[in-house]
């Protein structure tokens, strides 16, 4: 910390932050609850026990929870091969990795759109044979797994190359076969790493509004997500519903920041540990 500066400056830039968060987070999320609540706990609960505001909070449980299981699966493998092996087309790899950050949601939402709609002859081919994936769920869930695609490998790498593979060798050397080794040493030693990709997939899978709007439909009862059934029920005027369910979200983001600063204490630990010991290795 910098004891030269003076002090009303450090204070001015305080309050400013204090300022800019007030603004721009509290007085907003502050403006959520009060109309969630404008009518009352008995209006609240009315908007949340609606049938189609119930479906959609089942439907984006549902398709976050195998977006979350999906990206698990690839993300450890991509982590642990990127981190343990040399390979032709390591850095395409790495580049597909991360390009969902660089492409709009509802860009990727249009390109499934392009791919597999009714106008191509592959959405042609699925609608013959009765298989519907855009406009129903199966077009959410591929939409959401892309847009959430890099978390769970982008968050494990870092933590595998901290820890290193002396562990991963040595039990190797004893005997160990290739799938004890990992859930016995490689595992334990991610885990934290893994659970905070885990936490930011499913809060983007739960909140995503861009590639799902364009795949969706937006059918009541049918292909609404909680973030597509706050903006029908505002283009509604009912405008008390579509804070409810907004809360609902918000809710959402309160537990997984508390989730998320509890792993990143967790993580930060880890890695401390693995430094100390190549220290004193």
């Amino acid at each position: 910390m910098r004891h030269d500066v003076p002090w009303w400056v450090r204070h001015l830039l305080i309050l400013a932050a204090l300022v800019f968060a007030a603004i721009l987070l509290v007085l907003p999320l502050l403006n959520v609850l009060a109309e969630a609540f404008a009518h009352g706990l008995g209006g609240y609960l009315k908007a949340v026990a609606d049938p189609h505001t119930l479906h959609a909070v089942f439907l984006t449980s549902f398709v976050a929870l195998i977006a979350v299981a999906v990206n698990l699966v690839f993300g450890v493998s991509a982590a642990w091969a990127l981190t343990r092996y040399d390979f032709p087309g390591k850095s395409l790899l790495v580049t597909l990795i991360d390009l969902p950050f660089s492409v709009s949601p509802v860009v990727s939402g249009l390109i499934y759109v392009l791919t597999i709609g009714l106008q191509t002859k592959f959405g042609a081919w699925l609608d013959s044979h009765g298989i519907q994936i855009l406009f129903a769920t199966p077009g959410i869930v591929i939409a959401t797994t892309f847009v959430t695609f890099p978390f769970v490998a982008r968050e494990t790498m870092p933590v595998m190359e901290a820890v290193g593979a002396d562990q991963e060798e040595a039990a190797l050397t004893l005997g160990a076969s290739g799938w004890q080794t990992f859930w016995m040493v490689t595992l334990p030693n991610i885990k934290w790493g893994v659970i905070y990709g885990v936490i930011l997939c499913g809060s983007r899978a739960m909140g995503e509004f861009g590639a799902v709007s364009v795949v969706a439909g937006r059918i009541s009862g049918k292909s609404d997500t909680m973030s597509l059934r706050v903006e029908k029920l505002y283009q509604d005027f009912q405008s008390q519903a579509a804070f409810t369910v907004a809360s609902l979200l918000l809710l959402l983001a309160v537990v997984t920041l508390v989730i998320k600063s509890v792993v990143e204490w967790r993580i930060r630990k880890t890695l401390e540990e693995s430094s100390r010991k190549a220290d004193v290795a």
